[in-house]
């Protein structure tokens, strides 16, 4: 895929206006109706504010939730209208709905320097299917001469009419989110610091197929922890009690374990546990010799010499990407493998990029999050990256 596509910076805004898709779907206390985390909302503000600054006339939009085209009160985006407006320390005009009457005025009275936000563009059913009548007049509040703008790089993994349908009636190009998020993943993947190390966690071995068949290609060493690796651990013939299993993915394991000898990458997989008999935070920590795991017992976390082996790997490194927990990290118990990986990248002199979801969440949870290189803002759309996809929303932007 190529990642050298235009931004704002390749584009004269000044006196245009321009539809900027930006990703606030944050969460939100739904009884209070307030908002429990701004982050997305302040990664908005350095595209919004150099678009402002170069005098453009800024029409935000955005989904928030799943109203599956219904109009849901409580997934209103006014609340971010509000948030974005403190933060900006200006008015944010709100429209109350996303392409029609109050939207279609609103946009065109709007002045360079001034910022409209549209309501919940999954309000509309047509949004998430594409719709090419919904894509042009979300197009046309930008009007003749207009310029789409995307940053949501949380949902460019989908071919939506606000991240993909609009670029067939405007010029599109990126914004400074996702600049960041091509040039460092891009180059982590294509032309990376050397060794390069990919660490996977999470639950199944079927999520990250993709991901593994793309890195087998690319890295040096693959670590695999988390719930997938007791498939891989079965596949080596050891015991695994009552652990996380992919009965399906048996054979794709052994494949993967044959494919990386041959290529001479390094696949690194648990060598001790931390176990448990019941999926519980009260639950006893029991730890395990060697691979092979009790029967009643499940895997919870990767174990002590594990956690040895998997952060010298990472000491080395000159790239980590790291996409998914060591183990059951929101339970206490079972959080330090997950916790003695991050600190492992945080003190590497590598680059460092960790994927979107459960890792971020992980990372931001264990206060290392200012000690990566990279946070990717999107978990669906890192996963997609890492499996060498083509992104919708990314193909659509013009070319460098």
């Amino acid at each position: 895929m190529n990642y050298n596509k235009k931004t704002v910076y390749d584009v004269d805004v000044k006196g245009k206006k321009v539809l900027l898709r930006c990703d606030f779907n944050v969460p939100l206390d739904k009884k209070k109706g307030v908002i429990t985390d701004d982050k997305r909302i302040r990664a908005a503000i350095p595209t919004i504010q150099y678009l402002l600054d170069q005098g453009a006339a800024v029409i935000a939009c955005s989904h928030l939730g799943k109203p599956k085209g219904e109009v849901k009160p409580e997934l209103s985006l006014k609340v971010v209208a509000a948030r974005l407006g403190e933060l900006l320390g200006k008015d944010v005009i709100f429209a109350a709905d996303t392409i029609g009457p109050d939207a279609c005025a609103k946009a065109a009275a709007l002045k360079p320097g001034e910022l409209l936000l549209l309501e919940n563009l999954r309000y509309d059913k047509r949004e998430e299917k594409n719709d090419p009548e919904f894509a042009k007049a979300l197009a046309d509040l930008a009007g003749a001469g207009g310029v789409y703008v995307s940053d949501a790089f949380g949902t460019v993994h989908r071919a939506h009419a606000s991240t993909a349908g609009v670029a067939a009636y405007l010029p599109a190009v990126s914004g400074l989110l996702i600049q960041k998020e091509l040039e460092i993943m891009g180059k982590a993947l294509d032309d990376p610091r050397r060794p390069f190390v990919a660490v996977l966690g999470g639950a199944k071995v079927s999520d990250k197929i993709a991901v593994i068949n793309n890195l087998l290609e690319k890295a040096n060493t693959i670590i695999i922890g988390g719930g997938m690796a007791y498939t891989f651990v079965k596949a080596m013939g050891h015991s695994i009690g009552k652990s996380l299993l992919e009965e399906d993915r048996l054979d794709y394991a052994n494949d993967m374990l044959v494919k990386a000898a041959e290529k001479g990458v390094t696949l690194l997989l648990p060598v001790d546990h931390l176990c448990a008999s019941e999926f519980s935070a009260e639950a006893e920590c029991i730890p395990t010799e060697g691979q092979d795991i009790p029967d009643g017992l499940m895997g919870m976390d990767i174990g002590p010499k594990t956690e040895s082996v998997f952060t010298a790997a990472v000491k080395d490194a000159g790239t980590v990407v790291w996409n998914g927990p060591m183990g059951v990290f929101e339970f206490d118990k079972f959080a330090g493998g997950t916790r003695a990986m991050a600190k492992a990248l945080a003190e590497s002199g590598a680059v460092t990029i960790v994927g979107g979801g459960d890792s971020a969440a992980a990372v931001e949870q264990l206060g290392f999050a200012d000690k990566m290189t990279h946070i990717s803002t999107g978990g669906g759309a890192s996963l997609e990256f890492l499996e060498g996809k083509e992104l919708p929303g990314v193909a659509c932007l013009l070319d460098k």
